[in-house]
């Protein structure tokens, strides 16, 4: 970190803050203020001659206004109140020589600290990581913990970005959350926002040109990252993102929206972000990664330099996602609209992008190009997650909309996919609990501003019953999961089915290589059966089988004289099914909504 408060081998306290924008800066610390020297750029500065870990200061901009650090490592007291001076060398790391999981082992769970657990912090959610690693997840996706207004919100609203949340705990706990992570063989993943901040707290504009007019986001004004001043901007996020991966040991970064990254420069920051993550992984010795969250279909966000790629490692695919849930509900409301025939999910299984130039009703334009190209493990998907709950089906979850054995039949392709697979909190035993969106801000007119921009932003998924208000209480606590529910039926049997198979992933090779180029898709549009195979250049082979249909489904694949061997069946009673008859072997006979899985007997 180049700016914050930081102690020195003298243990001396090292004050520094770019505020071009401020006439004088002044540290206030117990009561008093302390001008700080300034030098070239706007840079200002100041060393107390002592050390002062666990003290509160602020900033003092031209002797008038209070205001927290930009860089502040916590904020005890909220995002209006004072900084406090953190020695990250305090915390004595217990992960020992944590060395990192490639990539294509990534088997994703998102979660958001205030409603993963009763208690809403990072302390309480290291006794769920023993069910996480025994479930089958390998990586753990935890929503934004930047310091935002108020003890409730998803974290997308931060704006002290270098400091984890107090009402979670703060630094040492999230620390002793990573390093939990690490311990149960899990890596440990940060949602970051590097496309706008929170509306209240947001006080980077009075220290310098943070934002810009040229480019507008669904959030306000972009963030400046290729004007005037921008280099200091650019600093500031990028600092950012090597703070999580060295400070706070996370293995991967999940970037919300790059597509509200607007950047014009030369070298895009995200080309430059992924450079700089680069090296820090060859400092560590471990593998470090950027996922990105994108809505641009746009391979070049993860392509390599040589194809004018960006060189992410890699990004959610949302389009997996929107065609599994139409296959399953009939076609959508929004950008729902363009997806809802098996076409687009077998495209969307062997290519990527069910987008890839062709023409979209929802945006009246044509939109995206092709991923085919790309290996299975530079996407991540899913079939729920924190947005599509929330927004797209106004805090109902698949379960809820599609009944257990559609959620079943989602769960086999999900896994088996050649991706990396993605649940949300809960959705593993089937949680009815809603998702909604929450907020807990103090100013009145932005509570309403709040209400009213959901509403105009998510029209068109809201016919008759509208979102749960934001800012109440209650929206926030009827998120919150019910872990009572492991031990009913048929939540229980769905855990088990997960269980089974992230299971049979781990021993097939066919089903972990992440290799599209060998997975074949056949379906059948009018009689609504799709069946996927997998293969390995070792030889191993993996067939799925699905009928996405009400009525019972004969399918007639041409399985090449193979014999499979049933290794799963959504109807069996272990699974919450009817146990009879049995699709031990072609032409498979499915029931209604009903998933199995084959292996090649060999």
């Amino acid at each position: 970190m180049r700016f914050g408060a930081h102690l020195n081998a003298r243990n001396q306290t090292v004050f520094r803050v770019w505020a071009p924008r401020a006439r004088s800066v002044a540290l206030r610390l117990d009561g008093q203020s302390h001008e700080m020297d300034s030098a070239e750029h706007g840079v200002y500065s100041l060393t107390v001659p002592r050390n002062l870990d666990g003290a509160d200061y602020f900033y003092l901009l031209d002797g008038e206004r209070e205001r927290p650090d930009p860089a502040s490592r916590f904020q005890p007291h909220g995002v209006h109140g004072p900084s406090r001076v953190v020695d990250p060398d305090a915390f004595e790391w217990g992960d020992g020589d944590w060395p990192g999981r490639p990539l294509e082992e990534y088997v994703a769970y998102e979660l958001h600290i205030g409603t993963f657990t009763r208690e809403g912090t990072f302390e309480a959610a290291i006794a769920r990581l023993p069910y996480l690693r025994a479930l089958g997840v390998t990586a753990v996706g935890i929503m934004p913990v930047a310091e935002f207004p108020g003890a409730r919100n998803w974290g997308y609203d931060g704006v002290s970005l270098y400091a984890p949340h107090s009402a979670y705990g703060g630094p040492e706990s999230l620390k002793r959350l990573v390093e939990a992570c690490h311990q149960a063989g899990l890596a440990a993943i940060l949602d970051v926002v590097y496309n706008h901040l929170g509306p209240e707290g947001n006080y980077l504009n009075e220290f310098g040109p943070y934002f810009t007019d040229r480019y507008r986001t669904p959030w306000g004004p972009a963030l400046n990252f290729d004007g005037e001043h921008s280099d200091p901007v650019r600093r500031f996020f990028l600092d950012n993102a090597l703070y999580w991966l060295t400070e706070y040991r996370f293995d991967a970064l999940r970037l919300d929206a790059v597509h509200g990254i607007f950047d014009f420069s030369a070298r895009h920051l995200l080309a430059e972000m992924a450079d700089e993550v680069n090296a820090e992984t060859t400092r560590q010795g471990r593998p470090l990664y950027l996922i990105a969250e994108s809505d641009l279909n746009d391979a070049r966000v993860v392509d390599g330099r040589a194809r004018g790629g960006h060189a992410v490692h890699a990004q959610w695919m949302d389009d997996f996602h929107h065609s599994m849930n139409t296959a399953l509900l009939g076609r959508g409301d929004g950008y729902l609209e363009d997806f809802g025939s098996l076409g687009d999910l077998a495209k969307a299984i062997t290519s990527g992008f069910v987008y890839d130039g062709c023409y979209s009703k929802h945006r009246k334009r044509r939109f995206g190009n092709s991923s085919a190209h790309l290996p299975g493990e530079r996407f991540m998907v899913c079939t729920q997650n924190h947005d599509q709950v929330a927004n797209a089906c106004r805090g109902q979850r698949l379960g809820v909309l599609a009944g257990f054995e559609r959620e079943k039949l989602a769960a086999v392709l999900l896994v088996t996919a050649p991706y990396l697979p993605m649940l949300f909190q809960g959705q593993e035993y089937g949680e009815t609990a809603p998702f909604h969106y929450f907020v807990s801000h103090t100013d009145a007119h932005l509570v309403e501003a709040v209400r009213e921009g959901r509403r105009r932003e998510f029209a068109a998924f809201v016919t008759g019953e509208q979102f749960a208000d934001p800012q109440a209480e209650s929206t926030f606590k009827a998120s919150k999961l019910d872990w009572a529910k492991l031990d009913q039926e048929p939540h229980a049997a769905l855990l088990r089915l997960y269980q089974r198979l992230f299971e049979l992933r781990r021993q097939r090779e066919s089903l972990s290589n992440c290799r599209k180029e060998l997975t074949r898709v056949e379906f059948d549009e009018a009689q609504r059966w799709l069946v996927m195979e997998r293969g390995s250049e070792a030889g191993d082979r993996s067939l799925v089988v699905a009928n996405f249909s009400s009525e019972p489904c004969r399918v007639p694949y041409d399985d090449g004289g193979r014999y499979w061997e049933l290794a799963l069946w959504t109807g069996e009673t272990l699974y919450g099914g009817m146990g009879e008859p049995r699709p031990e072997e072609a032409p498979f006979e499915l029931g209604a909504w009903e998933a199995a899985l084959y292996v090649a007997r060999g």
